[in-house]
């Protein structure tokens, strides 16, 4: 390859790729979510305010039984891609299970515990994603 070709080739930026995989990974986890008829998917982008993670998804379901099946569906779907599940919080009461897979943390209520702790209220200064956009 010619010098001036060299040139010309675009340098991709670590961070470009690892922003590309952990978008992969939210999409991966919100068809999981689509798959159990979630409720309200919310995807903030909170990698500018906290150190934490780059988004917080967020979904309800109707009833505990189906709490627990989209955790169980994200969890398994996930793993599956090769991103493991760092921590699980909440699962055998199942109003509010939090999957924390590191750079995408999952918040999966029920709707009345979505309400009183209203987490798109509390990281307002997050970036909401629109999921569609998401996808492409």
């Amino acid at each position: 390859m010619s010098e001036s070709s060299e040139k010309n080739q675009p340098i991709e930026h670590p961070s470009d790729s690892l922003h590309t995989q952990v978008k992969k990974m939210a999409r991966t986890a919100i068809h999981a979510l689509e798959e159990k008829k979630a409720e309200d998917i919310r995807v903030i982008d909170i990698s500018q305010v906290s150190v934490i993670a780059d988004y917080f998804i967020i979904a309800n379901g109707n009833n505990r039984n189906q709490i627990q099946t989209l955790s169980d569906e994200v969890e398994e779907t996930l793993g599956r891609a090769g991103y493991p599940l760092k921590q699980k919080e909440g699962y055998h009461n199942a109003n509010w299970v939090l999957l924390d897979f590191g750079d995408i943390i999952i918040h999966i209520f029920d709707k009345e515990n979505r309400l009183f702790y209203d987490l798109e209220r509390l990281w307002f200064d997050g970036k909401t994603i629109d999921i569609e956009e998401l996808k492409k």
